[in-house]
């Protein structure tokens, strides 16, 4: 993958399909330029023998296809930059779900760029406009943050995220936010 947004996009579609009902999805960038992905559900959770294989390119549970490259790609993506990547995971009853975090040296001539991360969470809230996501994006700069919850609660009850002018809403207010960032 060319961004780091579609890794993401990948990493947050695993977690809806696991079942979650919410998705955290967390930047922080600090002041050295390290970058911290932290993408965290509550879904159904990996088995020990499942998390030891997620990150091996020729281990996947699909069924359609033999290879799973998200996971892989994103390590590599992780260390080439001087991270890491770890994912701890879950599967006990009322304490379910998966946790993954990665860290990538924005300053290193290998880093990825982030992407259009805006139209990746608003991808993943037309596409699953019942489950709750929450997005962070800090930095030095300050911060960027919308939680669904908060929207669906102004919205009442009978008004879907996936509506063409609640996303149009959603795609605005984040780039709002992205660039009263970038005037400061």
């Amino acid at each position: 993958m060319k961004e780091l947004s579609l890794n993401i996009l990948d990493i947050a579609k695993n977690s809806v399909k696991a079942g979650a009902t919410l998705v955290r999805i967390s930047l922080n960038t600090d002041e050295r330029g390290i970058l911290k992905l932290l993408i965290s559900d509550n879904g159904c959770g990996m088995s020990e023998e499942i998390l030891r294989g997620v990150t091996d390119p020729f281990y996947t549970t699909r069924t359609t296809r033999k290879v799973g490259m998200g996971l892989p790609l994103l390590k590599m993506a992780a260390e080439q930059t001087g991270g890491t990547l770890s994912i701890t995971s879950s599967v006990k009853e009322g304490e379910s779900g998966t946790i993954l975090e990665a860290s990538f040296d924005t300053n290193s001539i290998d880093c990825m760029p982030l992407g259009d991360i805006a139209s990746t969470v608003c991808v993943l809230i037309a596409g699953s406009p019942e489950i709750d996501f929450e997005f962070t994006d800090e930095s030095p700069k300050g911060c960027v943050e919308l939680k669904t919850a908060e929207i669906r609660a102004v919205l009442g009850e009978g008004i879907s995220l996936a509506e063409p002018e609640v996303q149009q809403w959603i795609e605005e207010y984040i780039a709002e936010q992205y660039k009263n960032l970038n005037s400061i």
